[in-house]
């Protein structure tokens, strides 16, 4: 994987056990399976992923897949947070902030956060969930990330601040994207977001043309948990 790295961590637990080695195999298994921006690799490969899970979930932390986070929430498969995360930033070949401001529904332990901290000046993240707020806040806050704010708000609104942002990428599924979250794009900007019924759900991205034409485009099935509508204090 020479390349990919711009740097180096050797990260240790307090039993010894180093998160190196399967850190690389994750990124390798990434780019195996078609994620080939390296950017994004690179961010992921920077990124601890056990820092947002419990301890005892730590060995599975750099598996390809979804990991509970309490409240019957996930964290998001390493592929899908890669995916999700090259879709928004395809129409750029810089590295660093390519993106000003960006809007993250569904935010959950903090992850998608920390990856998209890499690639906009600013994140805004929702979370409906207020301990999962708080729980994403402490991991940014471990891992000195500072240009990632955390609301607990609902989904469905946005940032209710009339922000316009440069992309969108949401970590829940509604049957069917709320066309609401294309008025707060900017020209230029993409929703990256899952949508459909259980069992059917798409990855959609969709490009904001103008304010009257916006590009819709498909891509692979995909699995989240239903994006629901209000707030929650931990309440399942």
């Amino acid at each position: 994987m020479i390349g990919i790295y711009t740097k180096s961590f050797l990260i240790v637990n307090n039993s010894g056990f180093t998160f190196t080695r399967v850190k690389d195999q994750m990124i390798q298994e990434l780019l195996d399976m078609g994620i080939k921006d390296f950017r994004v690799l690179d961010a992921l490969s920077q990124v601890s992923r056990h820092i947002f899970l419990d301890e005892a979930l730590w060995s599975r932390a750099y598996e390809n897949m979804a990991l509970t986070i309490g409240y019957k929430q996930t964290i998001s498969q390493p592929y899908i947070v890669a995916r999700m995360t090259e879709h928004l930033i395809s129409h750029t070949s810089r590295r660093g902030k390519v993106l000003n401001q960006v809007l993250e529904i569904g935010s959950g332990c903090g992850y998608q956060s920390a990856v998209l901290s890499h690639f906009a000046n600013d994140v805004f993240a929702v979370e409906r969930i207020k301990p999962l707020v708080l729980k994403s806040r402490e991991n940014l806050r471990d891992l000195k990330i500072r240009n990632v704010e955390v609301k607990h708000a609902n989904g469905f609104d946005g940032w209710e601040e009339n922000k316009k942002f440069d992309g969108i990428i949401c970590a829940a599924a509604p049957r069917k994207y709320p066309e609401e979250l294309l008025e707060l794009l900017e020209i230029g900007g993409k929703l990256v977001i899952p949508a459909g019924n259980e069992g059917e759900q798409k990855l959609f991205v969709i490009t904001k043309i103008s304010d009257t034409e916006n590009e819709e485009i498909i891509h692979e099935d995909v699995a989240f948990v239903p994006m629901l509508p209000g707030i929650s204090n931990g309440e399942i």
